[in-house]
């Protein structure tokens, strides 16, 4: 009889995205798998559990994994990496009762019911079948979330009040999103065929009512209840989420006096974009304003997402060939309006691993119609090209090179989003920041994310404001402040600044992964650079750094130094 061998890394890391999948169709659903498409999870806490479990079981497999020959080599190395940080990180959120008081406006169970609906498959009647099925799983979804709060509230375990009572406000929206009693359900299952239409309507109505009952239950048993609560979530809880957000365990401090310092660096590089706009202006941030009204700008909410689609698409042919690689299929990618009811930031969703679903960005327009470039150009290299989309459809790419969880689940928040601003970064270094509008947006944009790392570590925290910050020195963050400052460090609407503070609020720690991830990627190209010398070829660099998969920050530079 032959002996049965143990998997290796990757196998396992597979393995455990199979039966992850079988537990939680919604990552089914993005990652292509269409059995998925009818399902929800079970969000109780016991569904929640039995994910822990399979955390569990794998870190045990991969344990024996990796004491096999073979298990040291770069590919499997690094996916065991990855594997480990993450299901580590997991747990300890888990283990934490976390989950017990997830509220937020941004990113909560409710959210992920509500958004796997934008991709989901929807071309046949199939598909609208499977459609019907999972609206009819709403209420038990939504039931299982209450369940999970519920339970956090017997152990109080409390969400933000702040966030608690924009979530109340998202979820009116949702229940009557056209303000003439039509729910975001109803109208999603509008659009699918006549064959089904009365199975539609019904199991839309259904999932509508679900959401008026959790809205009920938060705003008159929930939020009474943590009324009082705080906010922030001071250094303990802050530095779990750290590390499941950034894949590090970051010296705070140290990260609190990094954000400073390129606070003020950027300000002085504002300050001389912005003397080329409006000469004289006393901020930055008063000749942004003045663009506001009188620089360059998009009329129509067609034609704004035609106009992302053609960024896009002409960043692709400039930098195909020249600075990156791209395979056919990478180079897709769509522009795509954001549903009512949605947080303020742009977001983008990666393609299906197949790629019949294509990667999107996706505009918020919170109800405007005209939009000022300024504010979109960089913002799309980051959401698009050669922002995430590259990157994770890269991944989705040479996803047989790596793992199925290495190129899709797996990923460190801080590891893409510090790729995207790498990106924004990488095109003013390569001069596509044309002008001096383009090029103070972009510098907003960079201080918006310097910005964060102060407020979200400083309010958190409680921390001191420096004696030589511009901004009430010497007294000690509070999210009101910490909104002030961002407020007036920024280009954004007051209802951008308030979306952007409660998502802080409710996901510390995730906000900092921007810059710090950014100060990662650039350097691990610095030391390659110097390792390489003169032989230092940018492009291949480029190419290899993005199909080695997601790994944690505190193994980022380390492997892209390598490169």
């Amino acid at each position: 009889m032959s002996e049965i061998k143990s998997p290796l890394p990757r196998e396992v890391a597979d393995t455990y995205v199979d039966e992850l999948v079988a537990l939680d169709p919604i990552t089914g659903t993005f990652l292509g798998v269409k059995e998925s498409s009818s399902r929800l999870p079970d969000t109780s806490p016991a569904g929640q559990e039995a994910v822990a479990e399979l955390a569990r079981r794998t870190l045990a497999r991969l344990d024996e994994a990796e004491r096999r020959p073979g298990a040291d080599s770069d590919v499997e190395r690094r996916c065991a990496r990855l594997l480990r940080e993450r299901l580590t990180a997991e747990l300890a959120v888990h283990e934490a009762d976390e989950s017990l008081r997830s509220v937020s406006n941004l990113s909560s169970i409710a959210h992920a019911v509500r958004q796997v609906f934008t991709v989901t498959p929807a071309q046949t009647e199939e598909d609208w079948a499977a459609i019907a099925e999972r609206l009819r799983a709403v209420p038990t979804a939504l039931e299982g979330y209450r369940e999970s709060l519920a339970l956090g509230l017997e152990r109080k375990l409390y969400g933000g009040p702040r966030a608690t009572a924009t979530f109340v406000r998202q979820l009116g929206e949702w229940a009557d999103t056209d303000g003439q009693g039509l729910g975001w359900f109803e109208t999603f299952a509008a659009t699918g065929p006549d064959a089904l239409r009365s199975e539609l309507d019904t199991a839309a109505r259904q999932a509508t009512e679900a959401v008026v009952r959790l809205r009920d239950w938060m705003r008159d048993v929930y939020a009474p209840a943590v009324e009082g609560a705080p906010d922030v979530v001071g250094r303990e809880r802050y530095a779990r989420w750290v590390r499941y957000f950034n894949g590090t365990d970051l010296d705070l401090d140290e990260a609190y006096a990094y954000g400073w310092s390129e606070y003020h660096r950027l300000l002085g590089e504002m300050k001389a974009e912005a003397e080329k706009i409006l000469p004289g202006a006393a901020t930055p941030w008063v000749a942004l304003a003045h663009l506001d009204e009188h620089g360059t700008h998009i009329e129509g909410v067609d034609e704004v997402r035609e106009w992302l689609q053609s960024l896009m698409d002409e960043a692709i042919e400039a930098l195909d060939g020249t600075h990156f690689d791209l395979a056919e299929r990478v180079r897709r990618v769509e522009s795509r309006i954001a549903p009512p009811g949605s947080a303020a930031a742009p977001y983008y969703t990666e393609p299906s691993d197949d790629f019949s679903r294509p990667g999107c960005t996706w505009l918020p327009t919170m109800g405007k119609t005209r939009f000022p470039v300024y504010d979109l150009v960089s913002t799309w290299y980051h959401e698009g090209v050669p922002g995430h989309h590259l990157q994770l459809a890269q991944w989705k790419h040479v996803a047989q090179d790596l793992s199925r969880y290495q190129a899709g689940v797996g990923m460190v928040s801080a590891n893409a989003e510090g790729w995207a601003l790498y990106a924004e970064r990488l095109m003013d270094e390569l001069g596509f920041l044309t002008d001096a509008e383009r090029r103070l947006g972009y510098l907003d944009a960079q201080m918006m994310r310097a910005v964060r790392v102060i407020i979200d570590i400083g309010m958190h925290l409680e921390l001191t404001i420096p004696d030589d910050s511009p901004f009430h020195p010497g007294e000690r963050w509070t999210p009101e402040l910490a909104q002030e400052f961002f407020g007036s460090h920024s280009s954004r609407p007051a209802d951008f600044v308030e979306s952007e503070l409660t998502r802080y609020l409710s996901m510390p720690g995730q906000a900092i992964g921007y810059k710090l991830g950014e100060r990662a990627w650039l350097l691990g190209r610095e030391q390659a650079r110097a390792r390489h010398g003169a032989a230092f070829d940018p492009k291949a660099w480029h190419m290899a750094a993005l199909s080695q998969g997601s790994l944690g920050l505190d193994d980022l530079v380390d492997e892209l130094s390598q490169l």
